[in-house]
C-alpha cells in the first residue's frame, strides 16, 4: 500500500498536533499540510515537529479546497476539532467527497450519520478511537443484548472525567450507559458525573500531574438495593497515544475499503475496523 495522504482537522488543538506528529513519524502516511479549524482562530499557520501546517478556517477552505485534493490525490481526512464543528465539517467533506475518519464527539449524531449515508464516501465514526475501548463496549453489548435486565433494581453512578477543554459528555460514557440500562438499570444520562476540574482531578482522582491536560478515566459503580452486591468497572486512559492507533487503522481500514471499490455501505464504527483487521 502506497503512502496514504492524510489532512489532520483541529490543529492547533491537542489532540490533532498528537495525531500529526505522529502521522509524521508513520511510514504510511503522509501529512498534508493544511488543516481546517475553527473561525476564531487567528494564527494562519503551526508548526508541528519543524513541519509548517497551514490552517484554514470556514471562511477560506471553499478557495483552497480543490487545489490541495489535485496535489495530494487520494487524501483521508482526520477530524479532531470541536462539537460545534461536527456537522458542518461532515458536510464540507461528503460535499468535496473527502473519505473521512470523524474522532470529534458531539454534534448531531443523526444528522451526521445521514449526512454520511446520503454521500457519495465512506466514513468511520464513533465515539472513541481507542481499539480496546470499542472492544469492551461491543463486549458489554453482547452481554446485554444475550442477558437483558440482568441487574435489574441495580442502581448505576457514573463518573467520567477528562481535560477541562472537553466541553461535552463523553460519548463512550453515554453508550456504556445505554449498555447498562439495558442490563436493567434505570440512568439518565444526565446524571453522568463529569469532572473538568484540575484540582479535583488530582486530589481526590489521584489522575497524574503530566496528563490532567490529557486524559480519559471513567468509572461505572452498579450497587443492588440492600447493599450487599456491588460491581465496578473502570477505564482509565493517561495521554491520547492510544487514540492515535485507533485512527490510524480507521485510515487503513478506510483506504482498503476504497482500494477494493468496497464502499456500497458508506458508515462504518470502529467495530467494522477491529471486525476487519481480526
Amino acid at each position: 500500500m502506497n503512502c496514504i495522504p492524510i489532512m489532520i482537522s483541529g490543529l492547533p488543538g491537542n489532540v490533532a498536533r498528537i495525531m500529526a506528529s505522529s502521522a509524521l513519524q508513520d511510514e504510511r502516511f503522509t501529512l498534508v499540510p493544511f488543516s481546517l479549524t475553527g473561525e476564531e482562530i487567528t494564527q494562519g499557520e503551526v508548526s508541528v515537529d519543524q513541519t509548517d501546517v497551514t490552517l484554514l478556517r470556514p471562511s477560506e477552505r471553499e478557495n483552497k479546497i480543490n487545489g490541495i485534493l489535485e496535489a495530494y490525490p487520494g487524501c483521508i481526512c482526520i477530524d479532531y476539532t470541536h462539537p460545534t464543528a461536527v456537522n458542518d465539517n461532515a458536510k464540507f467533506y461528503v460535499a468535496h467527497k473527502i473519505p473521512f475518519v470523524m474522532g470529534t464527539t458531539g454534534g448531531d449524531r443523526q444528522d451526521l450519520e445521514l449526512t454520511v449515508k446520503n454521500g457519495s464516501i465512506p466514513a468511520v465514526i464513533a465515539p472513541n478511537m481507542a481499539k480496546q475501548i470499542v472492544g469492551l463496549q461491543a463486549m458489554l453489548e453482547y452481554g446485554a443484548n444475550t442477558f437483558p435486565g440482568l441487574f435489574k433494581g441495580f442502581s448505576l453512578k457514573v463518573t467520567e472525567s477528562h481535560q477541562q477543554g472537553k466541553a461535552d459528555t463523553s460519548g463512550t460514557a453515554k453508550a456504556l450507559v445505554a449498555c447498562f440500562n439495558q442490563l436493567g438499570t434505570n440512568f439518565e444520562i444526565s446524571n453522568i458525573e463529569k469532572i473538568r476540574d484540575p484540582k479535583i482531578q488530582k486530589e481526590n482522582l489521584g489522575i497524574p500531574e503530566e496528563f490532567i491536560g490529557g486524559h480519559g478515566w471513567h468509572t461505572y459503580t452498579l450497587e443492588a438495593p440492600d447493599g450487599s452486591a456491588l460491581f465496578e468497572l473502570k477505564h482509565n486512559i493517561n495521554g491520547r497515544q492510544i487514540y492515535a492507533s485507533g485512527t490510524f487503522d480507521a485510515v487503513v481500514f478506510l483506504k482498503t475499503k476504497i482500494d477494493a471499490n468496497d464502499v456500497e455501505q458508506k458508515l462504518f464504527t470502529m467495530i467494522d475496523v477491529l471486525t476487519a483487521g481480526k
